[in-house]
């Protein structure tokens, strides 16, 4: 049957804000969560931080305080920081999100002082480089704080099983600039990291991460993103990319034993008799692929393959 007339809706169709729909497409919790999962999150890395480093400090009782937030671009970050620092590129997260983590000479220095035993007051006497043991106690205290911020980022949900609570440092400069560790005019925050003891020492450090990474460190974050796993398929052999990587393979002809000391004697013009089996492996890295029999073909010595020991291994190599 056709309708006589055409029908008109009775009012324009709704057009939601960004602010209603952003949370619901996974852009981002709201500023009201947000706020409250950057002060859980900065409370627990900074109670998390007192123990960690404690055993590098030797074994001091520390008070550990994390700053607001501070807002800034790529660029003031980097002036706020300085030509000249302590700094580690890490990675640390769920989803291994990179921070710049910064201490100034001053600061690694009476660090180094007091994971020897001594006062860890700060000086005026500034090298222009770090010594090598100031250079190893400040990688040792960076792989401690992105460690840190990794398990701080789970909040108090379990991660899943198997998952690595670690972060690294991918890579350490005096120079913050040559990290790269976000865009000049990227919007960022950098925070500041007080450490102090039972003595009356402080020290500090900044920790700067570029705005859109550090929505990706707060608690309950990485459960917002697994909440909705994207459909893949498993990875073969036979696929792309993986079907065109070039394998090494190799044939072991023979095998034999010599004395250290009939090694130690050997001469151009030695001869060193060999017993070839039937049966010689074909090989990727260390592990047998295929067993076969040497031979030629078209003039050229081949290898005829006869069997395959471990089927599993050799699924979509066999002929």
């Amino acid at each position: 049957m056709r309708m006589s007339q055409e029908f008109a809706p009775a009012r324009a169709a709704a057009v939601h804000c960004p602010e209603l729909t952003a949370h619901s497409l996974g852009r981002g919790p709201r500023p009201e969560e947000r706020s409250a999962m950057m002060a859980a999150w900065r409370r627990d890395l900074a109670r998390t931080l007192a123990d960690d480093l404690s055993p590098l400090l030797s074994d001091d009782r520390l008070d550990v305080t994390i700053s607001d937030p501070e807002p800034l671009t790529g660029a003031d970050a980097l002036r706020r920081i300085g030509e000249v620092a302590a700094n580690g590129l890490l990675r640390c997260g769920s989803s291994g999100e990179t921070a710049l983590l910064s201490f100034d000479l001053a600061t690694a220095l009476a660090l180094t002082d007091r994971s020897f035993g001594g006062d860890g007051k700060l000086t005026g006497s500034i090298p222009e480089l770090l010594p090598r043991s100031a250079a190893l106690m400040v990688d040792e205290a960076a792989a401690m704080i992105a460690g840190a911020i990794t398990r701080v980022s789970y909040g108090d949900a379990p991660p899943p099983a198997g998952t690595p609570m670690r972060g690294d440092v991918i890579i350490r400069s005096e120079s913050a600039a040559r990290l790269k560790a976000f865009d000049l005019d990227a919007p960022c925050v950098m925070f500041t990291l007080a450490i102090a003891n039972r003595q009356g020492c402080e020290w500090r450090a900044s920790l700067a991460v570029a705005a859109e990474r550090m929505d990706r460190l707060l608690p309950g974050a990485s459960l917002a993103r697994r909440a909705r796993p994207a459909k893949r398929t498993p990875a073969t052999g036979m696929a792309a990319p993986f079907a065109n990587v070039p394998l090494a393979l190799h044939v072991v002809l023979a095998e034999f034993d010599l004395t250290l000391a009939r090694l130690q004697t050997l001469s151009p013009g030695d001869s060193i008799p060999l017993t070839m089996g039937r049966q010689v492996p074909l090989l990727v890295g260390e592990k047998v692929l295929a067993h076969g029999s040497i031979g030629t073909a078209e003039d050229r010595m081949a290898i005829r393959l006869t069997r395959f020991p471990t089927p599993d291994f050799a699924e979509g190599f066999a002929p």
